[in-house]
Parts: structure tokens; C-alpha cells; sequence
């Protein structure tokens, strides 16, 4: 039997989209990680982009999801803002180019009517339920907003920092030092 090698085990944060009552809000912890250490605790991987209409947030290498970041905003600008025309465009270019095909992210992106999780396989994957998750504790945050939705009425904000919050006192890869953006 192969024993897969620990350190080579790909680890990042938690970004969880919460969409509720036409409030968006989008919570990722600051921790980053280089193999089995914490090198820092504050780190912004969810941000507010073109003009604050948008908010992206971002799991896996940092110099890579800075690269599709950059990459990302060129084609809000190409194509005027149009949140799922962009997404789709970088997904595309994202599987297909030769240098772009090895980055090792994945992103959420959203407006006020939609949102969408990009991977470096080509999807481009909304959610039916208004929650989307990435990063190494993103099925834990996802199960605790779905309780919440489910059992509360509360906003989507503090949906989205308590699910975080429960993730990061289950995953060693998520901190509580949450960074919250709202449209």
C-alpha cells in the first residue's frame, strides 16, 4: 500500500460565501501556513475588488491566487463588470494555459445577485443554496452555515464569521482571526 507523502499534502484557509434575505457576505480566517507551521495569523485572503462591487476570496498558494486575482480583475474590466462572463473567461484561461494550468488556488467570487467557486479544472460552480466554501476547513464551515441557515435567522454576516468561528476550533488550518466583507 502507497502511504501518501504528508508535506506534500496541499493545506490552505477557509473562505465561506454566505448569500441570505439578498445579503452577501464573505468571512476567510487570516492563518497561513507553510507545511506543518504557522508563519503568520493575519492575513487578508478576502478583499473587495471593481469598485467594491465585488468580493473574492481566495484558498492554496498565496502567489498564485494573487496571480488569478490580477488575472481575475482584467477580465471584470474586458468585460464591464459582468461577475459570470469574467468567471467563466479565467476558468477557461485558467485550464487551459500552460502556466496557469499549474496554480494551486481556488477562488469565490460575487456580486449581489451571484456567486461562483473557480477551480483550476475548468469549474465554474454556483451554489443552489447561496453557500460556497474553500480551503482545508471549508466542509466545516459549510455544515455549520447550513445549521445556522437552517435553525437561525440570523443575517448573512454573522452566519458566515460564526461558521468560520466553529471551523476554526475543529481545523488546524484555520484560525479565528476572521477577516468579513459585506454587499
Amino acid at each position: 500500500m502507497k502511504r501518501e507523502n504528508n508535506s506534500s499534502k496541499i493545506r490552505s484557509t477557509t473562505v465561506l460565501l454566505v448569500h441570505r434575505d439578498g445579503q452577501v457576505a464573505m468571512a476567510g480566517d487570516g492563518q497561513v501556513t507553510l507545511g506543518e507551521t504557522v508563519i503568520k495569523g493575519n492575513a487578508r485572503k478576502v478583499r473587495r475588488i471593481y469598485n467594491d462591487q465585488i468580493l473574492i476570496g481566495f484558498a492554496g498558494a498565496t502567489a498564485d491566487a494573487f496571480t488569478l486575482l490580477t488575472r481575475f480583475e482584467a477580465k471584470l474590466e474586458q468585460f464591464q463588470g459582468k461577475l459570470e462572463r469574467a468567471a467563466i473567461e479565467l476558468s477557461k484561461d485558467w485550464r487551459t494555459d500552460k502556466y496557469l494550468r499549474h496554480l494551486e488556488a481556488l477562488m469565490i467570487v460575487a456580486d449581489k445577485q451571484d456567486a461562483f467557486l473557480l477551480s483550476g479544472k475548468g469549474d465554474v460552480i454556483s451554489s443552489d443554496e447561496g453557500l460556497l466554501s474553500v480551503g482545508s476547513g471549508s466542509m466545516y464551515a459549510l455544515a455549520a452555515a447550513r445549521a445556522l441557515l437552517k435553525h437561525t435567522n440570523l443575517p448573512a454576516a454573522e452566519v458566515a464569521s460564526e461558521a468560520l468561528r466553529i471551523a476554526a476550533e475543529i481545523c488546524i488550518y484555520t484560525n479565528s482571526e476572521i477577516v468579513l466583507e459585506e454587499l
